[in-house]
């Protein structure tokens, strides 16, 4: 197939792309690099410096495109409920431009980078696709109505339309022959890469928000999962789309670590103290969120095998070192 990769120069973008083309995909990129790095974008892609407003210039009528992964937009919670107006425009907007676009151009297969913050504080543990969709943070409730708009679309215009709700991407791919690819976000939000940069001695201590929440050990529980396995699942949902249809899957390891646990397998895997500053609670941060992800094994034949903690650590602190 002939695919359009929105975001492509991203952690997660970058990573399905080279599955793509390692299946035999033709793969255009399409990144604005506003915050993304060029440099991740595989060779063998062809790269459009463009922003998803301006995808209707490449997603034309004629350009024989079989499909779209959306991957663009902003995903720091923290960020979105300071300022909310960059995420509904590079989130929302965006997202519904996309899909005028593909409309426009006939393109009628979608699968779409979603994510676990759509359920704000968790219903039920694990969470289930069925779970209420009540976000607590901007950043999950404009990647909801994004959501909401793709069913609407299935229903309406025959998309064939998948959203992945991901939990805590982390890791690195890594390749037998070298390559690598992992997370460089400027700036960086993200737990594992900032306790690598403490670690490596860029940063003097690693900033952590809250240890007061009603956990065992009083830090926030995630569901990391790693990127190689969530780019799998993209490969597989493209197969699994159905005209008319929206699909909505969680992708986690469903095993919940907390933000102390990962701290200790920073230390672990690098041999570094990592020292730890405590600031109070962020707004919009749940306490614990692991997923369900028996629906896509079920439906998808997905089932994550990196679930280690420490090997999720060392690919990413393998990336981090090569860089």
């Amino acid at each position: 197939m002939k695919l359009l990769v929105t975001g492509g120069a991203g952690f997660v973008g970058a990573t399905v792309t080279r599955l793509l083309l390692d299946a035999g995909h033709e793969v255009v990129v399409l990144d604005d690099l506003s915050r993304n790095d060029a440099a991740q974008v595989p060779a063998d892609a062809t790269f459009v410096q463009a922003r998803v407003q301006e995808v209707g210039d490449v997603l034309t009528p004629d350009a024989g495109f079989d499909g779209v992964l959306h991957f663009a937009g902003l995903i720091s919670a923290g960020e979105s409920m300071t300022h909310p107006e960059l995420h509904w425009e590079a989130n929302t907007r965006a997202g519904l431009n996309l899909l005028d676009a593909m409309r426009t151009a006939g393109v009628k297969r979608l699968i779409f980078s979603s994510t676990a913050a759509c359920y704000g504080e968790p219903s039920e543990l694990p969470l289930t696709e069925r779970a209420i969709t009540m976000p607590i943070n901007t950043y999950g409730a404009t990647k909801l109505a994004v959501d909401l708009a793709i069913a609407s679309e299935a229903r309406a215009h025959k998309l064939a339309a998948v959203s992945l709700r991901y939990f805590n991407v982390a890791g690195a791919l890594v390749r037998e022959d070298g390559g690598m690819i992992g997370e460089r976000h400027d700036p960086e939000t993200h737990l594992i890469p900032i306790a690598l940069e403490v670690a490596a001695g860029k940063r003097e201590k690693l900033p952590m928000f809250g240890d007061d929440y009603p956990t065992p050990d009083g830090t926030c529980i995630r569901d990391y999962i790693h990127v190689a396995d969530l780019a799998e699942a993209h490969l597989l949902a493209l197969t699994a789309a159905v005209p008319g249809e929206h699909k909505i899957y969680n992708l986690g390891s469903g095993t919940g670590f907390s933000n102390a646990q990962v701290i200790d397998a920073v230390r672990t895997v690098t041999g570094h103290p990592v020292p730890v500053e405590w600031l109070p609670r962020r707004p919009g941060d749940p306490a614990s969120l692991y997923a369900s992800s028996a629906l896509a094994q079920a439906d998808l034949g997905w089932t994550p095998t990196r679930t280690s903690l420490e090997a999720i650590v060392a690919d990413a602190w393998a990336f981090y070192q090569g860089r």
